[in-house]
Protein backbone atom coordinates (compact mmCIF):
# COMPACT_ATOMS: atom_id res chain seq x y z
CA UNK A 1 0.00 0.00 0.00
CA UNK A 2 0.90 3.42 -0.85
CA UNK A 3 2.27 5.46 1.70
CA UNK A 4 0.55 8.59 1.35
CA UNK A 5 -2.53 6.96 0.46
CA UNK A 6 -2.62 4.68 3.87
CA UNK A 7 -1.53 8.11 6.11
CA UNK A 8 -4.78 9.79 4.17
CA UNK A 9 -7.29 6.69 5.25
CA UNK A 10 -5.95 6.96 9.06
CA UNK A 11 -6.03 10.65 9.28
CA UNK A 12 -9.87 10.04 8.01
CA UNK A 13 -10.55 7.70 10.90
CA UNK A 14 -9.31 10.25 13.48
CA UNK A 15 -11.24 12.32 12.11
CA UNK A 16 -14.85 10.39 11.79
CA UNK A 17 -13.76 8.47 15.21
CA UNK A 18 -13.95 5.45 13.03
CA UNK A 19 -11.98 2.98 15.35
CA UNK A 20 -12.35 -0.15 13.91
CA UNK A 21 -11.59 0.88 10.35
CA UNK A 22 -8.32 2.56 11.65
CA UNK A 23 -7.29 -0.75 13.70
CA UNK A 24 -7.65 -2.51 10.33
CA UNK A 25 -5.31 0.21 8.29
CA UNK A 26 -3.09 -0.50 11.63
CA UNK A 27 -2.80 -4.41 10.37
CA UNK A 28 -2.21 -3.29 6.80
CA UNK A 29 0.68 -1.17 8.14
CA UNK A 30 2.12 -3.95 9.54
CA UNK A 31 1.79 -6.80 6.47
CA UNK A 32 3.08 -4.31 4.48
CA UNK A 33 6.09 -2.92 6.64
CA UNK A 34 5.27 0.46 6.79
CA UNK A 35 5.09 0.47 10.92
CA UNK A 36 8.50 1.59 11.47
CA UNK A 37 7.96 4.74 9.14
CA UNK A 38 7.45 7.64 11.89
CA UNK A 39 5.32 9.34 9.08
CA UNK A 40 2.63 6.51 9.20
CA UNK A 41 3.43 5.77 13.31
CA UNK A 42 2.31 9.05 13.63
CA UNK A 43 -0.74 9.10 12.34
CA UNK A 44 -1.48 5.40 13.97
CA UNK A 45 -0.72 6.71 17.37
CA UNK A 46 -3.37 9.85 16.51
CA UNK A 47 -5.74 7.71 15.35
CA UNK A 48 -5.86 5.78 18.24
CA UNK A 49 -5.67 9.22 20.49
CA UNK A 50 -8.58 10.53 18.67
CA UNK A 51 -10.44 7.02 19.21
CA UNK A 52 -10.26 7.33 22.84
CA UNK A 53 -7.88 4.12 23.15
CA UNK A 54 -5.03 6.20 24.90
CA UNK A 55 -3.66 2.83 25.83
CA UNK A 56 -3.30 1.46 22.30
CA UNK A 57 -1.89 4.92 21.45
CA UNK A 58 0.99 4.75 24.72
CA UNK A 59 2.01 1.25 23.40
CA UNK A 60 2.83 2.42 19.72
CA UNK A 61 4.61 5.77 21.25
CA UNK A 62 6.60 3.25 23.26
CA UNK A 63 7.77 1.26 20.44
CA UNK A 64 8.79 3.76 17.90
CA UNK A 65 12.36 3.94 17.22
CA UNK A 66 12.31 7.09 16.25
CA UNK A 67 9.94 9.98 17.39
CA UNK A 68 9.83 13.72 16.12
CA UNK A 69 7.78 16.73 17.23
CA UNK A 70 4.64 15.65 15.36
CA UNK A 71 4.80 11.95 18.13
CA UNK A 72 5.18 13.90 21.44
CA UNK A 73 2.74 16.78 20.09
CA UNK A 74 -0.21 13.80 19.33
CA UNK A 75 0.33 11.79 23.09
CA UNK A 76 0.44 14.75 25.01
CA UNK A 77 -2.76 15.74 23.15
CA UNK A 78 -4.39 12.83 23.28
CA UNK A 79 -3.61 12.16 27.03
CA UNK A 80 -4.76 15.97 27.84
CA UNK A 81 -8.05 14.57 25.93
CA UNK A 82 -9.00 11.52 27.71
CA UNK A 83 -8.36 13.91 30.94
CA UNK A 84 -5.50 12.20 32.33
CA UNK A 85 -3.85 15.25 32.94
CA UNK A 86 -0.62 14.28 35.01
CA UNK A 87 0.83 12.11 32.15
CA UNK A 88 0.33 14.88 29.67
CA UNK A 89 2.21 17.10 31.98
CA UNK A 90 4.63 14.40 33.10
CA UNK A 91 5.54 13.68 29.23
CA UNK A 92 5.58 17.35 28.05
CA UNK A 93 8.69 17.17 31.19
CA UNK A 94 10.59 14.37 29.20
CA UNK A 95 10.40 15.76 26.12
CA UNK A 96 13.84 16.05 24.58
CA UNK A 97 12.38 18.57 21.80
CA UNK A 98 11.82 21.91 21.57
CA UNK A 99 7.86 22.37 21.92
CA UNK A 100 5.45 24.00 19.41
CA UNK A 101 1.92 25.64 19.72
CA UNK A 102 0.28 22.73 20.50
CA UNK A 103 2.01 21.13 22.38
CA UNK A 104 1.82 24.53 24.79
CA UNK A 105 -1.62 24.51 24.46
CA UNK A 106 -2.01 21.36 25.34
CA UNK A 107 0.15 21.39 28.62
CA UNK A 108 -1.58 24.61 29.23
CA UNK A 109 -5.04 23.18 29.45
CA UNK A 110 -3.82 20.25 31.66
CA UNK A 111 -2.33 22.85 34.14
CA UNK A 112 -5.80 24.67 34.00
CA UNK A 113 -7.63 21.01 34.90
CA UNK A 114 -4.56 20.10 37.23
CA UNK A 115 -4.75 23.69 39.09
CA UNK A 116 -0.94 23.98 38.75
CA UNK A 117 -0.51 27.44 38.43
CA UNK A 118 3.42 27.66 39.08
CA UNK A 119 3.52 24.94 36.26
CA UNK A 120 1.71 27.50 33.81
CA UNK A 121 3.78 30.03 34.70
CA UNK A 122 6.59 28.90 33.84
CA UNK A 123 4.85 27.28 30.59
CA UNK A 124 3.52 30.73 29.98
CA UNK A 125 7.18 32.26 30.01
CA UNK A 126 8.36 29.68 27.32
CA UNK A 127 6.08 30.47 25.15
CA UNK A 128 6.76 33.89 25.06
CA UNK A 129 10.27 33.01 25.01
CA UNK A 130 9.27 30.90 21.99
CA UNK A 131 7.13 33.56 20.08
CA UNK A 132 4.10 31.66 20.46
CA UNK A 133 2.23 32.93 23.25
CA UNK A 134 0.05 35.71 20.76
CA UNK A 135 -0.80 32.68 18.87
CA UNK A 136 -4.86 32.76 19.33
CA UNK A 137 -5.31 29.16 20.67
CA UNK A 138 -2.21 29.42 23.21
CA UNK A 139 -3.27 32.68 24.70
CA UNK A 140 -6.66 30.84 25.06
CA UNK A 141 -5.36 28.43 26.85
CA UNK A 142 -3.67 30.70 28.84
CA UNK A 143 -6.61 33.06 29.65
CA UNK A 144 -8.88 29.66 30.91
CA UNK A 145 -5.53 28.25 33.05
CA UNK A 146 -5.54 31.68 34.85
CA UNK A 147 -8.81 32.24 35.06
CA UNK A 148 -9.17 28.08 36.48
CA UNK A 149 -6.81 29.12 39.15
CA UNK A 150 -8.53 32.40 40.34
CA UNK A 151 -5.93 34.65 38.12
CA UNK A 152 -8.43 37.17 36.69
CA UNK A 153 -6.02 40.21 36.35
CA UNK A 154 -3.43 37.82 34.70
CA UNK A 155 -5.96 36.29 32.50
CA UNK A 156 -7.15 39.57 31.18
CA UNK A 157 -3.18 40.61 30.79
CA UNK A 158 -3.29 37.96 28.05
CA UNK A 159 -6.66 39.27 26.66
CA UNK A 160 -5.51 42.86 26.00
CA UNK A 161 -2.20 41.55 24.71
CA UNK A 162 -3.71 39.12 21.90
CA UNK A 163 -3.16 41.00 18.44
CA UNK A 164 -6.08 39.57 16.41
CA UNK A 165 -9.28 38.91 18.99
CA UNK A 166 -11.61 36.25 17.81
CA UNK A 167 -14.94 34.58 19.17
CA UNK A 168 -13.04 32.09 20.86
CA UNK A 169 -11.08 34.33 22.16
CA UNK A 170 -14.22 36.70 23.47
CA UNK A 171 -15.60 33.36 24.83
CA UNK A 172 -12.81 32.03 26.75
CA UNK A 173 -12.59 35.41 28.62
CA UNK A 174 -16.51 35.39 28.83
CA UNK A 175 -16.62 32.19 30.77
CA UNK A 176 -13.90 32.59 32.76
CA UNK A 177 -15.57 35.50 34.31
CA UNK A 178 -18.77 34.37 34.93
CA UNK A 179 -16.94 31.11 36.53
CA UNK A 180 -14.96 33.77 38.87
CA UNK A 181 -18.43 35.02 39.57
CA UNK A 182 -17.86 38.71 37.91
CA UNK A 183 -20.58 38.92 36.03
CA UNK A 184 -20.88 42.24 35.17
CA UNK A 185 -17.20 42.01 34.04
CA UNK A 186 -18.35 39.43 31.82
CA UNK A 187 -20.93 41.47 30.40
CA UNK A 188 -18.55 44.70 29.84
CA UNK A 189 -16.60 42.18 27.55
CA UNK A 190 -19.79 41.05 25.46
CA UNK A 191 -20.72 44.30 24.22
CA UNK A 192 -17.26 45.07 23.58
CA UNK A 193 -17.29 42.31 21.27
CA UNK A 194 -20.30 42.86 19.79
CA UNK A 195 -18.43 46.69 19.16
CA UNK A 196 -15.76 44.60 17.24
CA UNK A 197 -18.15 43.79 14.95
CA UNK A 198 -18.11 39.74 16.15
CA UNK A 199 -21.08 37.47 15.72
CA UNK A 200 -21.81 36.05 19.39
CA UNK A 201 -22.36 32.48 19.13
CA UNK A 202 -23.87 29.45 21.34
CA UNK A 203 -20.96 29.41 23.34
CA UNK A 204 -21.05 32.95 24.24
CA UNK A 205 -24.50 33.26 25.72
CA UNK A 206 -24.32 29.68 27.54
CA UNK A 207 -22.22 31.47 30.35
CA UNK A 208 -24.08 34.84 30.19
CA UNK A 209 -27.68 33.02 30.26
CA UNK A 210 -26.24 30.92 32.90
CA UNK A 211 -26.00 34.14 35.26
CA UNK A 212 -29.44 35.79 35.26
CA UNK A 213 -31.49 33.75 37.90
CA UNK A 214 -32.88 36.46 39.54
CA UNK A 215 -35.69 38.95 39.44
CA UNK A 216 -32.73 41.29 39.16
CA UNK A 217 -31.06 39.96 36.10
CA UNK A 218 -34.82 39.43 34.10
CA UNK A 219 -33.85 42.40 31.93
CA UNK A 220 -30.38 41.40 30.80
CA UNK A 221 -31.69 37.62 30.09
CA UNK A 222 -34.66 39.26 28.09
CA UNK A 223 -32.03 41.15 25.76
CA UNK A 224 -29.95 37.98 25.24
CA UNK A 225 -32.70 36.32 24.77
CA UNK A 226 -33.88 38.79 21.93
CA UNK A 227 -30.23 38.50 20.44
CA UNK A 228 -30.29 34.22 20.53
CA UNK A 229 -33.70 35.35 18.26
CA UNK A 230 -32.12 37.76 15.76
CA UNK A 231 -29.41 35.01 15.41
CA UNK A 232 -31.68 32.01 15.10
CA UNK A 233 -29.98 30.15 17.96
CA UNK A 234 -33.26 30.38 20.06
CA UNK A 235 -34.32 27.26 17.78
CA UNK A 236 -31.40 24.91 18.80
CA UNK A 237 -31.86 22.52 21.75
CA UNK A 238 -28.31 23.95 23.11
CA UNK A 239 -29.11 27.72 23.71
CA UNK A 240 -33.42 26.87 23.93
CA UNK A 241 -32.60 24.81 27.02
CA UNK A 242 -30.48 27.43 28.58
CA UNK A 243 -33.13 30.33 28.29
CA UNK A 244 -36.27 27.85 29.62
CA UNK A 245 -33.96 27.17 32.70
CA UNK A 246 -33.33 30.68 33.27
CA UNK A 247 -36.82 31.47 33.09
CA UNK A 248 -37.75 28.25 34.98
CA UNK A 249 -35.56 29.77 37.91
CA UNK A 250 -37.18 33.33 37.71
CA UNK A 251 -41.17 31.51 37.98
CA UNK A 252 -42.02 32.61 34.52
CA UNK A 253 -43.70 28.91 33.17
CA UNK A 254 -45.15 30.18 30.25
CA UNK A 255 -42.31 32.21 28.82
CA UNK A 256 -40.22 29.13 29.40
CA UNK A 257 -42.89 26.75 27.75
CA UNK A 258 -42.75 29.33 24.54
CA UNK A 259 -39.09 28.79 24.40
CA UNK A 260 -39.82 24.82 24.41
CA UNK A 261 -42.36 25.20 21.22
CA UNK A 262 -39.57 27.47 19.61
CA UNK A 263 -36.64 24.68 19.32
CA UNK A 264 -37.19 23.16 16.48
CA UNK A 265 -35.23 19.16 17.01
CA UNK A 266 -36.11 18.75 20.92
CA UNK A 267 -33.78 16.37 22.34
CA UNK A 268 -34.56 14.39 25.94
CA UNK A 269 -32.89 17.30 27.69
CA UNK A 270 -35.62 19.90 26.67
CA UNK A 271 -38.25 17.77 27.49
CA UNK A 272 -36.41 17.32 30.92
CA UNK A 273 -36.35 20.96 31.42
CA UNK A 274 -39.65 21.92 30.77
CA UNK A 275 -40.74 18.83 32.82
CA UNK A 276 -38.28 20.56 35.58
CA UNK A 277 -39.41 23.80 35.25
CA UNK A 278 -43.27 22.84 36.03
CA UNK A 279 -42.36 21.21 38.89
CA UNK A 280 -40.17 24.10 39.90
CA UNK A 281 -43.45 26.58 39.25
CA UNK A 282 -45.88 23.83 41.20
CA UNK A 283 -47.54 23.12 38.48
CA UNK A 284 -47.39 19.27 38.42
CA UNK A 285 -50.49 18.96 36.19
CA UNK A 286 -48.66 20.77 33.30
CA UNK A 287 -45.95 18.58 34.07
CA UNK A 288 -48.53 15.21 33.66
CA UNK A 289 -49.56 16.54 30.08
CA UNK A 290 -45.58 17.37 29.13
CA UNK A 291 -44.97 13.54 29.84
CA UNK A 292 -48.07 12.35 27.93
CA UNK A 293 -47.00 14.84 24.74
CA UNK A 294 -43.63 13.25 25.46
CA UNK A 295 -44.70 9.61 25.12
CA UNK A 296 -46.78 10.35 22.02
CA UNK A 297 -44.05 12.63 20.32
CA UNK A 298 -40.39 12.32 21.17
CA UNK A 299 -38.61 9.45 19.15
CA UNK A 300 -36.11 9.12 21.84
CA UNK A 301 -36.42 7.53 25.19
CA UNK A 302 -36.96 9.01 28.56
CA UNK A 303 -33.93 8.99 31.03
CA UNK A 304 -33.39 8.58 34.54
CA UNK A 305 -33.90 12.40 34.91
CA UNK A 306 -37.11 12.08 32.95
CA UNK A 307 -38.50 9.77 35.44
CA UNK A 308 -37.01 11.34 38.28
CA UNK A 309 -38.87 14.77 37.48
CA UNK A 310 -42.00 12.73 36.63
CA UNK A 311 -42.20 10.85 40.16
CA UNK A 312 -41.97 14.27 41.40
CA UNK A 313 -44.71 15.78 39.74
CA UNK A 314 -46.96 12.60 41.02
CA UNK A 315 -45.30 13.24 44.24
CA UNK A 316 -46.86 16.89 44.28
CA UNK A 317 -50.33 16.32 43.25
CA UNK A 318 -50.41 13.58 45.37
CA UNK A 319 -51.47 10.89 42.34
CA UNK A 320 -50.27 7.36 43.74
CA UNK A 321 -52.02 5.95 40.56
CA UNK A 322 -49.66 7.80 38.11
CA UNK A 323 -46.86 7.02 40.46
CA UNK A 324 -47.62 3.21 40.13
CA UNK A 325 -47.89 3.48 36.31
CA UNK A 326 -44.60 5.12 36.17
CA UNK A 327 -43.04 2.44 38.70
CA UNK A 328 -44.48 -0.58 36.63
CA UNK A 329 -42.85 1.19 33.52
CA UNK A 330 -39.66 1.20 35.11
CA UNK A 331 -39.77 -2.15 36.18
CA UNK A 332 -40.44 -3.30 32.73
CA UNK A 333 -38.10 -1.57 30.76
CA UNK A 334 -35.09 -1.27 33.21
CA UNK A 335 -33.23 -3.79 34.71
CA UNK A 336 -31.92 -1.84 37.52
CA UNK A 337 -33.49 1.32 39.16
CA UNK A 338 -30.61 4.96 38.89
CA UNK A 339 -29.90 5.78 42.61
CA UNK A 340 -32.11 9.30 41.59
CA UNK A 341 -34.79 7.19 40.58
CA UNK A 342 -35.06 5.59 43.33
CA UNK A 343 -35.00 8.01 45.85
CA UNK A 344 -37.79 9.91 43.71
CA UNK A 345 -40.06 6.60 43.87
CA UNK A 346 -39.47 6.25 47.81
CA UNK A 347 -40.21 10.23 48.18
CA UNK A 348 -43.54 9.56 45.70
CA UNK A 349 -45.23 6.85 47.97
CA UNK A 350 -44.23 8.73 50.97
CA UNK A 351 -46.04 11.89 50.04
CA UNK A 352 -49.01 9.96 48.27
CA UNK A 353 -49.41 8.18 51.79
CA UNK A 354 -48.29 4.73 50.61
CA UNK A 355 -45.27 4.79 53.70
CA UNK A 356 -45.25 0.93 53.16
CA UNK A 357 -44.60 1.08 49.50
CA UNK A 358 -41.94 3.61 49.81
CA UNK A 359 -40.37 1.52 52.47
CA UNK A 360 -40.04 -1.30 49.93
CA UNK A 361 -39.11 0.61 47.71
CA UNK A 362 -36.13 1.99 49.64
CA UNK A 363 -35.60 -1.75 50.61
CA UNK A 364 -35.12 -3.04 46.85
CA UNK A 365 -32.86 -0.32 45.87
CA UNK A 366 -29.29 -1.99 45.40
CA UNK A 367 -27.31 1.06 46.72
CA UNK A 368 -28.18 3.85 48.86
CA UNK A 369 -27.24 7.24 49.26
CA UNK A 370 -27.13 9.88 51.80
CA UNK A 371 -30.94 11.16 50.23
CA UNK A 372 -32.01 7.98 50.16
CA UNK A 373 -32.07 7.84 53.82
CA UNK A 374 -33.78 10.94 54.18
CA UNK A 375 -36.16 10.51 52.28
CA UNK A 376 -37.55 7.34 53.73
CA UNK A 377 -36.73 8.97 57.36
CA UNK A 378 -39.14 12.15 56.35
CA UNK A 379 -41.92 9.77 54.67
CA UNK A 380 -42.11 7.73 58.15
CA UNK A 381 -41.59 10.83 59.98
CA UNK A 382 -44.62 12.77 58.31
CA UNK A 383 -46.41 9.68 59.13
CA UNK A 384 -45.86 10.06 62.65
CA UNK A 385 -44.01 7.01 62.91
CA UNK A 386 -41.25 8.55 65.70
CA UNK A 387 -39.87 5.32 66.60
CA UNK A 388 -39.38 3.69 63.56
CA UNK A 389 -37.51 6.93 62.30
CA UNK A 390 -35.25 6.73 65.31
CA UNK A 391 -34.11 2.72 64.68
CA UNK A 392 -34.06 3.94 60.71
CA UNK A 393 -31.50 7.04 61.99
CA UNK A 394 -29.31 4.24 64.46
CA UNK A 395 -29.02 1.75 60.86
CA UNK A 396 -28.03 4.78 58.83
CA UNK A 397 -25.48 5.45 61.81
CA UNK A 398 -24.37 1.70 61.22
CA UNK A 399 -23.85 1.76 57.79
CA UNK A 400 -21.06 4.94 58.34
CA UNK A 401 -23.18 7.63 57.11
CA UNK A 402 -22.46 10.97 58.52
CA UNK A 403 -26.03 12.38 59.08
CA UNK A 404 -26.35 15.99 57.84
CA UNK A 405 -29.09 18.99 58.42
CA UNK A 406 -32.17 17.19 56.39
CA UNK A 407 -31.70 14.06 58.72
CA UNK A 408 -31.90 16.04 61.93
CA UNK A 409 -35.20 17.97 60.21
CA UNK A 410 -36.61 14.74 59.92
CA UNK A 411 -35.71 12.95 63.19
CA UNK A 412 -37.64 16.25 64.96
CA UNK A 413 -40.48 16.13 62.58
CA UNK A 414 -40.82 12.11 64.03
CA UNK A 415 -40.43 13.48 67.33
CA UNK A 416 -43.26 16.26 67.22
CA UNK A 417 -45.54 14.31 65.49
CA UNK A 418 -45.50 11.08 68.00
CA UNK A 419 -45.00 13.59 71.39
CA UNK A 420 -41.49 12.34 71.77
CA UNK A 421 -40.17 14.91 73.72
CA UNK A 422 -37.10 13.85 75.23
CA UNK A 423 -35.99 11.99 72.58
CA UNK A 424 -36.30 15.38 70.06
CA UNK A 425 -34.34 17.57 72.65
CA UNK A 426 -31.95 15.25 72.93
CA UNK A 427 -31.06 15.32 69.12
CA UNK A 428 -31.41 18.69 68.79
CA UNK A 429 -28.91 19.27 71.69
CA UNK A 430 -26.63 16.88 70.07
CA UNK A 431 -26.88 17.28 66.65
CA UNK A 432 -24.07 20.29 66.32
CA UNK A 433 -22.05 18.80 69.50
CA UNK A 434 -21.66 15.10 68.45
CA UNK A 435 -22.20 15.69 64.67
CA UNK A 436 -21.22 19.30 63.55
CA UNK A 437 -24.53 20.12 62.37
CA UNK A 438 -25.49 23.39 63.28
CA UNK A 439 -29.51 24.04 63.76
CA UNK A 440 -30.60 26.80 61.54
CA UNK A 441 -34.75 28.31 62.12
CA UNK A 442 -36.30 25.10 60.29
CA UNK A 443 -34.71 22.54 63.32
CA UNK A 444 -35.53 25.77 66.05
CA UNK A 445 -38.99 26.03 65.06
CA UNK A 446 -39.68 22.55 65.24
CA UNK A 447 -38.45 21.99 68.12
CA UNK A 448 -40.64 25.05 69.77
CA UNK A 449 -43.59 23.00 68.19
CA UNK A 450 -42.81 20.14 69.98
CA UNK A 451 -42.32 21.96 73.40
CA UNK A 452 -45.47 23.90 72.63
CA UNK A 453 -47.67 20.91 71.88
CA UNK A 454 -46.35 18.82 75.08
CA UNK A 455 -47.20 21.94 77.13
CA UNK A 456 -44.05 22.95 78.24
CA UNK A 457 -44.10 26.76 77.07
CA UNK A 458 -41.37 27.79 79.73
CA UNK A 459 -39.17 25.79 78.48
CA UNK A 460 -39.81 26.79 75.01
CA UNK A 461 -39.58 30.50 75.34
CA UNK A 462 -36.21 29.86 77.42
CA UNK A 463 -34.83 28.59 74.20
CA UNK A 464 -35.85 30.98 72.22
CA UNK A 465 -34.12 32.99 74.58
CA UNK A 466 -30.96 31.50 74.34
CA UNK A 467 -30.90 31.08 70.19
CA UNK A 468 -31.25 33.86 67.62
CA UNK A 469 -33.78 32.45 66.06
CA UNK A 470 -36.02 33.80 68.98
CA UNK A 471 -37.46 36.25 66.63
CA UNK A 472 -38.54 34.76 63.47
CA UNK A 473 -42.14 34.97 63.03
CA UNK A 474 -42.64 31.24 62.33
CA UNK A 475 -41.38 30.16 65.73
CA UNK A 476 -42.87 32.88 67.23
CA UNK A 477 -46.49 31.84 65.43
CA UNK A 478 -45.89 28.45 66.76
CA UNK A 479 -45.53 29.03 70.26
CA UNK A 480 -48.46 31.59 69.50
CA UNK A 481 -50.74 28.24 68.36
CA UNK A 482 -49.79 26.65 71.27
CA UNK A 483 -50.36 29.19 73.86
CA UNK A 484 -53.74 28.80 72.43
CA UNK A 485 -53.68 25.56 72.76
CA UNK A 486 -53.09 25.13 75.92
CA UNK A 487 -54.97 28.76 76.68
CA UNK A 488 -51.67 30.60 78.48
CA UNK A 489 -52.48 34.33 77.45
CA UNK A 490 -49.58 36.02 79.67
CA UNK A 491 -47.09 34.23 76.96
CA UNK A 492 -49.21 34.29 73.88
CA UNK A 493 -49.77 38.35 74.47
CA UNK A 494 -45.82 38.43 74.76
CA UNK A 495 -45.43 36.41 71.56
CA UNK A 496 -48.19 38.02 70.08
CA UNK A 497 -46.76 41.31 70.60
CA UNK A 498 -43.18 40.25 68.81
CA UNK A 499 -44.65 39.12 66.62
CA UNK A 500 -47.25 41.71 65.19
CA UNK A 501 -44.23 43.71 65.27
CA UNK A 502 -43.14 41.95 62.33
CA UNK A 503 -46.30 43.12 60.30
CA UNK A 504 -47.15 39.70 59.60
CA UNK A 505 -48.72 39.24 55.49
CA UNK A 506 -50.86 36.32 56.39
CA UNK A 507 -53.94 36.23 59.11
CA UNK A 508 -52.74 33.14 61.29
CA UNK A 509 -51.23 35.85 63.97
CA UNK A 510 -54.41 38.09 64.70
CA UNK A 511 -56.53 34.81 63.98
CA UNK A 512 -54.68 32.99 67.11
CA UNK A 513 -54.93 35.98 69.09
CA UNK A 514 -58.11 36.46 68.62
CA UNK A 515 -59.09 32.83 69.75
CA UNK A 516 -56.87 33.18 72.26
CA UNK A 517 -58.83 35.60 73.88
CA UNK A 518 -62.03 34.03 73.35
CA UNK A 519 -60.75 31.12 75.49
CA UNK A 520 -60.10 33.54 78.39
CA UNK A 521 -63.61 35.53 77.80
CA UNK A 522 -61.45 38.80 77.11
CA UNK A 523 -63.95 39.55 74.45
CA UNK A 524 -62.99 43.39 73.96
CA UNK A 525 -59.54 42.03 73.48
CA UNK A 526 -61.19 40.29 71.10
CA UNK A 527 -62.61 42.83 68.95
CA UNK A 528 -59.33 44.49 69.09
CA UNK A 529 -57.45 41.84 67.20
CA UNK A 530 -60.08 41.73 64.78
CA UNK A 531 -60.20 45.15 64.24
CA UNK A 532 -56.27 45.21 63.44
CA UNK A 533 -57.00 42.51 61.15
CA UNK A 534 -59.11 44.33 59.60
CA UNK A 535 -57.41 47.43 59.37
CA UNK A 536 -54.32 45.53 57.60
CA UNK A 537 -56.82 44.16 54.88
CA UNK A 538 -55.37 40.69 55.17
CA UNK A 539 -58.04 37.46 54.03
CA UNK A 540 -57.43 34.13 55.28
CA UNK A 541 -56.34 32.08 52.03
CA UNK A 542 -59.20 29.44 51.10
CA UNK A 543 -58.44 26.11 52.58
CA UNK A 544 -58.60 23.39 49.88
CA UNK A 545 -58.66 19.14 49.19
CA UNK A 546 -56.92 17.20 46.34
CA UNK A 547 -58.40 14.24 45.99
CA UNK A 548 -57.45 11.38 42.96
CA UNK A 549 -60.41 9.68 41.20
CA UNK A 550 -59.59 7.25 38.48
CA UNK A 551 -56.25 8.23 37.39
CA UNK A 552 -57.37 12.20 37.77
CA UNK A 553 -57.11 14.92 40.37
CA UNK A 554 -59.73 16.72 41.28
CA UNK A 555 -59.23 20.17 43.76
CA UNK A 556 -61.82 21.28 46.15
CA UNK A 557 -61.75 24.57 47.67
CA UNK A 558 -63.93 26.23 50.59
CA UNK A 559 -66.61 28.55 49.27
CA UNK A 560 -66.38 27.37 45.80
CA UNK A 561 -68.77 25.68 44.47
CA UNK A 562 -67.91 25.68 40.42
CA UNK A 563 -67.53 22.01 40.30
CA UNK A 564 -69.18 21.19 37.15
CA UNK A 565 -70.64 17.73 39.25
CA UNK A 566 -71.46 19.63 42.16
CA UNK A 567 -74.89 18.53 41.83
CA UNK A 568 -74.27 14.71 42.24
CA UNK A 569 -71.58 15.46 44.87
CA UNK A 570 -74.12 17.36 47.01
CA UNK A 571 -76.29 14.34 46.62
CA UNK A 572 -74.21 11.12 47.72
CA UNK A 573 -73.40 13.76 50.58
CA UNK A 574 -77.05 13.99 51.68
CA UNK A 575 -77.33 10.11 50.94
CA UNK A 576 -74.25 9.66 53.61
CA UNK A 577 -76.70 11.81 56.33
CA UNK A 578 -74.06 14.54 56.28
CA UNK A 579 -76.90 16.60 57.14
CA UNK A 580 -76.31 19.25 54.35
CA UNK A 581 -78.70 21.53 53.48
CA UNK A 582 -78.55 20.95 49.19
CA UNK A 583 -80.84 24.41 48.68
CA UNK A 584 -78.17 26.42 50.65
CA UNK A 585 -75.02 25.03 48.96
CA UNK A 586 -76.40 24.93 45.60
CA UNK A 587 -77.54 29.03 46.02
CA UNK A 588 -74.58 29.83 47.65
CA UNK A 589 -72.40 28.39 44.62
CA UNK A 590 -74.70 30.55 42.37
Amino acid sequence: MVPEILASLLHHCSKTKAFHYGLSLHAAAIKSGLQGDVFISNHILNMYAKCRHINFANQIFNEMSKRNLVTWSAMISGYDQEGKHLMAISLYSQMPLEPNEFVLASALRSCANLLALRLGRQIHAQSIKLGCSSISFVSNSLISMYMKNGQCSDALSVFALIPSLTDVSYNTIIMGLVESNQREKAFEVYKSMCRQGLVPDRFTFVGLLGTCNTADDLGKGMQLHSQTIKLKLDETAFIGNIIMTMYSNLNLLDEADKVFRSIQEKDVISWNTLIAACSHCDDHSKAMDVIKEMMDFFDGRPDEFTYASLLSACAGMGSMQFGRQIHARLIRTNSSVDIGVGNALVNMYAKCGGIQYAYTAFRRMTCRNLVSWNSVIAGFANHGHGKKVIKLFEEMKSVDLKPDSVTFLGLLIACNHAGLVDEGLYYFNTMNEIYGVTPNVEHFSCLIDLLGRAGRLKDAEEYMQRYPFGHDSVVLGCLLSACRLHGDVVIGERMAKKLLQHQPVSTSPYVLLSNLYASDEKWDCVAEARKMLKSRGLKKEAAHSLIEVKGSVEKFTIGNFSNSRIEEIVNVLGTLGCGLDEEIILLDSS
